[in-house]
């Protein structure tokens, strides 16, 4: 009887035509084909009119689209196929009429070659030798199991139990050898072996590019660095600049100060305003003869302290805190004295102490004060000490009064 389908015997897929067959073959590669007496289904969806191939086909579409109505056509689709003097293989290579090469003679079939082993044990479990055959060539010769399972999804066909044929020339894998336990340990250690290559030089692809990366950051973050320090470097140049601005105009604010306060003395003593351009531009003749008729004042005691005072400010500009505490512990020992002239614990200071070289020993002109106001070192040079007999109280409050006029006036020692 002519079948109405083509079945691929490496797939099991139906095929309504042989133009169907020699495309499934050029797709897959596939070259077993059989007749069947099953036709290829055409079930129209009467909803949206696809065609479905197959009940498991039209299953799938009903849960996709819940469609379920579908209408039969299978009748008016099927053709009889018959491949009498042309059929290939058993399994469905459709021979060519070949009229330059053979004119028309059918291919030689004969049986595929199955692994003996699996066949002898596909019979002792009771399969046909058809069957056993059949399940064995379309399972790729793999194992018993392959086979069973090839049996159970296929034993509604209706060749099941046809010996397959295949072309004589055509070229038909060994059967498959089943490995045994020690060649199956081996295949599984050269596969890892095999994995942990291929893990390990991935690894290092990513290493390099991980390094790659480390260095394209770093570069950035240098290129980052160098712009923050060249701004900065702009920036502290810019506010040294403003500083000395400010520092500028404040020395021209004291000089205008005291050229005010010059001509407010001038004028409270009667005496005239004093020319600007004589000052700058022009200076006195000399007048040697009258100079030196003239009686020089001679230095006080007051304006040597201050002078003093002033050369320590000046000496340490850079450390006002520092020159500030020195004034104030120069002005506590004069008051202790002042009002203590007969403690010597106040009269005597050990010039080792720590304290005192922080504060005052430790600053050029502290120890020249105090041997203004009357201290003198002794002989092993270990302390500095005032006499009860050279306590000269005018002289202490004096030197008070200098030293807080130093604490308090914030432009001291600045010209």
């Amino acid at each position: 009887m002519a079948g109405v389908s083509l079945k691929c015997g490496d797939c099991g897929v139906l095929l309504k035509s042989v133009e169907e067959a020699q495309e499934h073959a050029e797709l897959t590669s596939h070259a077993n084909f059989v007749e069947s007496t099953e036709a290829v289904l055409n079930l129209i969806c009467t909803v949206c009119s696809k065609p479905c191939r197959s009940k498991t086909e039209s299953e799938l579409h009903t849960k996709r689209t819940g469609h379920a109505e579908f209408v039969d056509k299978t009748a008016d689709a099927a053709k009889p196929i018959d491949l009498e003097g042309t059929r290939s293989a058993g399994v469905g290579e459709m021979e060519v009429d070949g009229s330059g090469s053979g004119g028309g003679k059918s291919e030689e079939m004969v049986v595929p070659e199955v692994d003996k082993k699996l066949l002898e044990e596909l019979e002792e479990m009771g399969f046909p030798v058809a069957r056993a055959t059949r399940s064995l060539h379309f399972s790729g010769n793999s194992s018993v199991e392959a086979a069973i399972n090839w049996v159970a999804e296929h034993e509604n066909d209706a060749d099941i139990d046809e010996i397959p044929l295949v072309p004589a020339n055509s070229k038909v894998e060994p059967p498959k050898h089943s490995l045994t336990e020690e060649e199956k340990k081996l295949k599984l250690q050269e596969l890892r072996e095999r994995a942990r290559k291929k893990k390990e030089e991935e690894e290092k692809r990513m290493e390099r590019e991980r390094e790659k990366e480390r260095i394209r950051i770093g570069k950035e973050l240098l290129e980052a660095k160098r712009m923050e320090e060249e701004n900065e470097r702009k920036r502290i140049i810019a506010l040294r600049k403003a500083e000395k601005e400010e520092e500028k105009r404040a020395l021209e604010k004291i000089r205008k100060k005291l050229e005010e306060d010059k001509a407010e003395r001038r004028r409270k003593l009667g005496l005239p305003p004093e020319e600007p351009a004589a000052v700058k531009h022009s200076s006195p003749a000399p007048v040697p003869e009258k100079r030196s008729m003239l009686p020089v004042k001679p230095v006080t005691k007051a304006e040597q302290m201050r002078e003093c005072l002033r050369s320590l400010k000046k000496n340490h500009k850079d450390e006002d805190a520092r020159v500030k505490q020195a004034f104030k512990t120069l002005l506590t020992y004069v008051g202790n004295i002042a009002r203590n002239p007969d403690e010597e614990k106040f009269r005597k200071i050990r010039l080792s102490n720590q304290t005192f070289q922080d504060r005052v020993g430790g600053l050029q002109g502290g120890i020249e004060f105090l041997q203004l106001c009357g201290f003198e070192k002794t002989g092993d040079g270990e302390f500095i000490f005032m006499p009860r007999d050279k306590v000269d109280s005018a002289m202490l409050n004096s030197a008070g009064k200098e030293l807080q006029s130093a604490i308090d006036n914030p432009h001291f020692g600045v010209l």
